[in-house]
């Protein structure tokens, strides 16, 4: 039987043991709440949720459990000509979504940006018979083993035509974004950057919970990666996180900041 955990949606197998702990969650990256460790199965979360669609661009949609369940993330589900990639996973798959899923043509691909949002993905995988890419780098996070999992290396990745996965790193070491090179450029970020309140500006961080930010060398390291990537729009892990303009500009500016910040000395 498959069980969720409720503070991080990770799905794990108790048929042969029974799961005490959350790894995902006991690690600082996450968090364990001060009431302990709590348990949910994939029908009572059905039952009490359901997704809510949002588009966001004609072939960009996006998918959100509602009421909020766990780190409150959402899904993107990207429409192109070589067929529909579902980017980072929400935990609930229901009835609704599958339906309309297979109505906009199924799923070619799937992949993830990091750990804290695999939730239920050898799932999805299984109702919509499409592999999940993972970086290798964070195969250890895998709590499920499922045969659609692919396990990708190096520092980019073509999924399909217009579309590629950059590996920056940070949050995770596989800590991962979606390019879509058609016109403009569209990045999709998880929260390997974080898009700030005011819509202007990304973070970089290795712990929300805890609010430990990523050293200087690896803030580096991420602008480079991207200095040469085009994306004028950017669409982070949580709803309203929408950059419809001068996306990469925003990055940029935002990465010198913190590099600044945490140069700077202080008395």
């Amino acid at each position: 039987m498959t069980i969720l955990c409720k503070t991080c949606g990770t799905s794990y197998d108790d048929s042969d043991e029974i799961i005490a702990h959350c790894k995902v969650c006991e690690d600082e990256r996450q968090f364990v709440p001060a009431s302990g460790q709590a348990w949910i199965t994939p029908e009572v979360l059905t039952a009490t949720h359901s997704n809510k669609w949002q588009q966001h661009e004609e072939n960009l949609l996006s998918i959100k459990t509602v009421p909020a369940f766990a780190i409150n993330q959402r899904a993107f589900l990207l429409r192109t000509p070589h067929g529909n990639v579902l980017w980072d996973c929400i935990a609930s798959l229901d009835a609704a979504t599958e339906l309309l899923i297979n109505a906009l043509g199924g799923l070619r691909a799937i992949a993830i940006s990091h750990p804290h949002y695999y939730t239920t993905m050898q799932d999805w995988a299984e109702t919509f018979s499409a592999p999940v890419w993972l970086h290798t780098s964070d195969r250890e996070w895998i709590m499920r083993d499922s045969t659609a999992i692919r396990l990708w290396e190096g520092d980019s990745m073509e999924l399909l035509p217009s579309v590629r996965l950059l590996r920056l790193g940070g949050h995770f070491a596989g800590g991962t974004v979606l390019h879509w090179t058609e016109g403009d450029g569209v990045l999709l970020a998880g929260d390997i950057l974080q898009v700030t309140p005011g819509k202007d500006a990304v973070s970089f961080m290795w712990s929300y919970p805890n609010m430990l930010p990523l050293p200087t060398t690896t803030i580096e390291n991420i602008m480079h990666r991207l200095a040469d990537v085009n994306f004028e729009r950017l669409y982070g892990a949580f709803e309203g996180q929408n950059m419809t303009k001068q996306a990469h500009d925003a990055v940029m500016r935002s990465g010198q900041k913190y590099i600044d910040c945490l140069k700077q000395e202080r008395a």
